[in-house]
């Protein structure tokens, strides 16, 4: 309209072709995936021709992988410290009581019987941490997913549940094993050891 004359009789065919741009799921931006589907669009007879920068897509899995690597690192270590601190705040704990371990084992209790309440203490508190921490990820999740909402966070609750789950029995299975194995330890000593 704007030269005045129609270019499809002049060239004889349309030079503005149809173009669509293909939004993909994360799931498949991979550089051979995304490979896969522009040749098997290409393959098509009505698709002329299919553009994408593969340099990027290359570098973002890359930098995705050590990402993913450093935060996986960075976790282990700091679920490392939390049961070490975990176990070495029960261990205190079991030590201030030695004497009255040692007691009610000389009076004739059982070795299940003097654990039992120590166990179910320091699972109890356990529990309460989990709740306490299982709030503050709520939070945590719920402020990133209003701030950041194309990260979807929130958009899989079997996977945020299975995250929440295995938080409480984590807690849980920690602090029965620490508790566990400090009490058998001054349960196993004799009456000479406690003092040192």
């Amino acid at each position: 309209k704007e030269i005045g004359e129609n270019f499809m009789d002049f060239l004889g065919y349309n030079p503005l072709q149809n173009s669509i741009d293909v939004y993909l799921k994360a799931d498949f931006v991979d550089a051979n995936r995304v490979k896969e589907i522009a040749d098997e669009l290409t393959a098509k007879d009505f698709v002329d021709e299919v553009n994408y920068d593969q340099p990027l897509i290359s570098l973002l899995n890359d930098n995705i992988k050590k990402i993913s690597l450093w935060i996986v690192i960075i976790s282990g270590v700091f679920t490392l410290i939390a049961v070490l601190l975990i176990n070495s705040a029960i261990r205190l704990s079991v030590y201030s009581k030695r004497f009255t371990i040692k007691t009610m084992q000389m009076v004739g209790a059982t070795k299940g019987f003097i654990r039992r309440p120590f166990i179910w203490l320091s699972m109890k508190l356990g529990m309460v941490g989990a709740v306490i921490a299982l709030a503050g990820m709520a939070a945590v999740l719920y402020y990133l997913n209003e701030t950041f909402p194309e990260l979807e966070l929130l958009a899989d609750p079997v996977i945020l549940a299975i995250l929440f789950v295995g938080v409480f029995a984590a807690s849980i299975v920690i602090t029965w094993f620490s508790t566990f194995l400090a009490t058998q330890r001054f349960l196993n000593l004799r009456t000479d050891e406690l003092y040192y």
